[in-house]
């Protein structure tokens, strides 16, 4: 799988991504290592270098830096909790999916995890600076992602997509805000 060309696909026509995606006979850890391993550094460098080198206001501070060793273990911590996130999502996938009338596959529900987080892992170009960070509002396209994925992977019926599509952005998200709120108090207001 040529990586650029995944990511080009899933974002620009998810459909005809779905149909290849489904074929492909790729497993979890190749998608772990050879996708999310990549993707997932996206937020981990833009946001090192946008707390470190860049800062953020910080009310009744001023611009705060974070020192570059917090910078750093700030940035790993957020990259496994990345790659931690995204195996809960599709473990919570897997479970959630016959209640909606899907199948149950963990390798599925992970594919449909990783592929429609891609563009929450690009819109960490954003953490760059502090004043783009609301841009990051572009990874919730990864909710229609997933909608156009479940029926194909999950074998959910197209009618209960939506509430599983719902369910499933509500979990991601949750996730998500847990890690990042984790970051930030353990790594400071520059996270």
């Amino acid at each position: 799988m040529n990586l650029a060309w995944r990511v080009r696909s899933i974002l620009l026509d998810p459909p005809g991504a779905w149909r290849e995606i489904a074929q492909d006979g790729g497993d979890a850890a190749s998608l772990l290592t050879g996708y999310v391993a990549l993707l997932a550094l996206v937020p981990a460098i833009f946001g090192f270098i946008g707390a470190c080198v860049v800062g953020a206001v910080v009310p009744g501070a001023g611009l705060v830096r974070a020192p570059v060793m917090a910078s750093l273990s700030g940035a790993v911590f957020g990259y496994v909790v990345s790659c931690a996130t995204l195996l809960v999502l599709g473990l919570l996938i897997e479970l959630m999916a016959p209640a909606f009338g899907g199948r149950r596959d963990f390798t599925s529900a992970f594919k449909l995890a990783v592929y429609a987080y891609t563009p929450v892992w690009l819109a960490g170009i954003f953490l760059l600076a502090p004043g783009l960070r609301f841009l990051g509002l572009f990874g919730f396209y990864g909710a229609y992602i997933l909608w156009t994925g479940l029926p194909v992977l999950m074998k959910a019926p197209k009618q209960k997509a939506t509430a599983f599509t719902a369910l499933a952005v509500v979990c991601a998200g949750a996730l998500t805000i847990g890690g990042a709120a984790a970051q930030r108090a353990l790594f400071g207001p520059a996270f």
